[in-house]
């Protein structure tokens, strides 16, 4: 007897993505829609796998009430990403099944029986752990720099974590530097964007554009011994 090993089919390749598996703590977007629009961000505190969601409910000042809005019986979008060598958006529709009052005020959803997804990025991305850091200044001038690990990398841009001493420190928008350690250049200078940040519990990940055109990503990528053609959509 042989033990023959076989590929999942495309349905079951969706439905394995298509769980709802995240870790308690993780920041999701609600969106309700009647009697007006409202949407907020709530973390996740638990579920049980086809059955229900439980969110911490939305801490709002006294003079603000969703009362109208987050009721029993109403229909919720509930929209969170997922960083990885895709880059997804994920959405679902829920109903609010019940409100807790102890031992806190808990949002009980019913669990999605569809969730969508949809690809961020346009461009293939190489995952990675990579020693790095961005430079906020210019190359000749008194820097600042912030160590981290480039996570993914692509002809376009790459995604860049470090640890922070705050959950509220984030890099702006602005043009950097992406240092990277080359075996014979010393080191390579990548001009390059900020185009978002986010901050997680202290890790923040950035998202950074390179600079159209710069030969210094394809040095980079003969350095890691990449393929341009592995990278290409």
């Amino acid at each position: 007897m042989t033990l023959e090993l076989v590929e999942p089919t495309e349905q079951e390749k969706t439905n394995k993505i298509d769980i709802f598996e995240l870790l308690p703590g993780k920041i999701l977007d609600i969106q309700i829609n009647h009697p007006v629009q409202v949407r907020l961000k709530v973390p996740l505190i638990g579920y049980e796998l086809g059955n229900y969601i439980i969110l911490k409910y939305p801490n709002v000042p006294s003079v603000t009430t969703y009362s109208d809005v987050l009721v029993e019986g109403n229909v919720v979008v509930v929209r969170y990403l997922l960083e990885g060598d895709k880059g997804c958006c994920f959405a679902f529709r829920a109903t609010i099944r019940t409100i807790t009052q102890k031992p806190e005020k808990f949002l009980i959803l019913s669990y999605p029986k569809k969730i969508e997804n949809r690809q961020l990025r346009l461009h293939q991305r190489i995952t990675m752990h990579l020693p790095a850091a961005i430079s906020l200044n210019e190359p000749n001038q008194s820097n600042v720099r912030i160590n981290g690990i480039i996570g993914d990398l692509s002809l376009q841009g790459c995604g860049f974590t470090f640890k922070a001493d705050s959950d509220s420190i984030k890099v702006n928008e602005r043009d950097i530097f992406v240092c990277v350690a080359h075996h014979s250049k010393g080191e390579i200078l990548i001009p390059a964007r900020v185009c978002n940040s986010r901050n997680e519990h202290g890790r923040v990940n950035v998202g950074i554009q390179f600079k159209e055109g710069d030969k210094q990503v394809l040095s980079l990528l003969d350095h890691l011994f990449i393929d341009q053609s592995s990278l290409q959509s």
